[in-house]
Formats: structure tokens, sequence, C-alpha cells
């Protein structure tokens, strides 16, 4: 068995269809992943600084991904390093700015500003690359962006950390924008190893200035390894694997299913009460991503990537 990404050309390939929606199935599993850290961080961050948790998850995530793909890495040609590392400081700054704001946002405010991302993503796709965003797609989006607000919102304030966290999301966007565009199938794994180590690069010169606070106990470290190697590398390389094949307007959606993973988790196992206001959102949020994902295609989507397989 190989992952995508890393097995060799062969007359037995999927159809490029095949691929479409194994990449929706890789989304929506690292989305579902994502989801389920929510409450663990909660926990965490109450003994470790937040500069120091994302140091040391993505440190960990960078080294064991350098060590697993190391040929994939080097195979890499230097335009492929430079746009690794181009998208691993997006998303690292993102974190930084995300985490910075949170620290004076409510935590449902916060996802819903960086949910925001949805929207974004075609504006900056249409703005900066002059892609042609169809208005099944706005209205997916749409969809996806009023499902974020009732998962999320609760009355709402514009201050300093509400600015910082809109940062984060556009860095989000145009690194979802980014990755659809320069993604490819063959480099997919080397370019995710690239990115853990800059955001880890990153996230470590946040950490630097209070000094280094580590995880204390098994729990803890439980906790950080299964974000550092399943939500951080392991969705890393799906992400970016999955992005070589989807637009990103299209992966952006799926990626709104994240709040309705973390509702799910929060109810099953943190304590929180289901209420309609939340069904409600996940639906909307579900209903947007069958849209435009898995609705039958009688023909390839407008603006779908096509890359070497």
């Amino acid at each position: 068995m190989t992952l995508p990404g890393t097995e060799s050309t062969t007359a037995h390939e999927p159809a490029p269809g095949d691929h479409t929606r194994l990449a929706t199935v890789l989304l929506i599993g690292v989305t579902a992943i994502w989801g389920s850290t929510f409450f663990l961080i909660k926990d965490l961050l109450v003994a470790i600084p937040t500069p120091d948790f994302l140091a040391v998850r993505f440190s960990i995530a960078a080294v064991v991904m350098l060590a697993l793909f190391h040929r994939q890495t080097r195979a890499l040609s230097g335009r492929d390093v430079r746009i690794g590392l181009a998208l691993g400081a997006l998303y690292g700054v993102a974190q930084v700015l995300q985490t910075t704001g949170l620290e004076t946002t409510d935590a449902s405010i916060s996802g819903f500003i960086t949910g925001t991302y949805v929207v974004l993503t075609p504006v900056l796709g249409a703005l900066l690359l002059r892609d042609r965003v169809t208005p099944l797609m706005w209205a997916a989006v749409g969809l996806a962006t009023l499902g974020l607000a009732l998962l999320s919102l609760r009355g709402f304030s514009v201050g300093t950390g509400e600015a910082v966290t809109f940062a984060s999301a556009v860095l989000y966007a145009a690194h979802i924008v980014a990755l659809g565009r320069w993604s490819r199938v063959s480099a997919a794994v080397g370019l995710a190893a690239v990115q853990a180590f800059a955001i880890a690069l990153i996230t470590s010169m946040a950490a630097v200035p209070g000094g280094l606070t580590l995880p204390s106990g098994t729990g803890p470290w439980a906790s950080v390894l299964y974000m550092a190697l399943i939500a951080g590398a392991g969705a890393l390389w799906a992400q970016t694997w999955a992005q070589a094949h989807l637009t990103a307007t299209r992966a952006a959606i799926v990626m709104a299913l994240e709040p309705v993973f973390a509702a799910l988790f929060a109810v099953g196992f943190g304590g929180e009460r289901l209420t309609g206001r939340m069904l409600l959102g996940g639906l909307l949020v579900v209903a947007a991503m069958y849209l435009v994902e898995l609705r039958p295609q009688t023909s390839p989507p407008v603006g779908a990537l096509h890359h070497d397989v």
C-alpha cells in the first residue's frame, strides 16, 4: 500500500473523478481531526502558553515528516522548496495571529471570524488569480457562512482581538488559494514536509521571547503527540495532496466542516448540549458541501486544475 502522491504512474490509475472523490474524503477526514482537537487544546493551554504549544506541536510534526519523507523532500526543485517555505510561512503566521487574537476574543467569535476564509478564499482567488467562481459556488459559500454564524455567533463586537483574528483568516484563505494553485500530486509529500518546517520555524520564533514550556505528564504529552502527528503532519500532507485535485473554493467549503465536527466532539466528549441552532448550522454547512462536492458531476467543474498524476 502506498500513500497518494508517492505512487508511480501506471495504466491502472483511477480516473480524475476518483481522485476528486478521494481528495474530498481526505479533506473531510482532515476537518474531523481538526474538530477533535478543540477540547484537547482547551485543556492544554491551561498549563502551556499558546506559542509554546504551537512550537512544540509543529516542531515534532516537522522532524517526523522530514525524517519519513526525506527522499521526496530532496527530490523537490528549488522552485518547489521556495513555494513550500512561502506556504508554510503563511500558515505559521496565521496560526500565531489566530492564537494571539484568541487571548482577547471569545472562542465562539474567534471560530466564526477564522471561518470567514470560506468567503475570503473565492474573493482572493478572483482578485489575485482571476479564478472564475460560478453562481453555484457563491451560493454554497453563502450557505456555509450562514451555517458558521449559527454554529458560532452569540453576539459580536469588534476590537483588537477580532481584527487580529480576521488577519489570520485572510492568511488562511491566501494559503488555500496558493496551495490550490501550486500543489502538484508528484510533489505533494515533499511540499507538505517543507511547509511543516517553515511552520515550526515561525511558531518557534514566536515562542522564544517568553522561553519554552514543555508539557508535563503522560496525558498532556499524548494530546500534543496526537495534534503533532495526526492533526499536524498527517493533516498537512492530506490537505496538500487533496488540493492538487480540488479548486481552492471547493476545498474551503469542505473545510468549513471543521466547526461542525468541533461541535459534535464538544457534545459527545465535552459535555455541551446539542441545540437546534447548532443542528441547523451544521446542516447548512453540509448542504453547502453537497452543492459543490457530492452532487452528480456531468462535466468537469469550472476552474478545476489538471495535474500530472
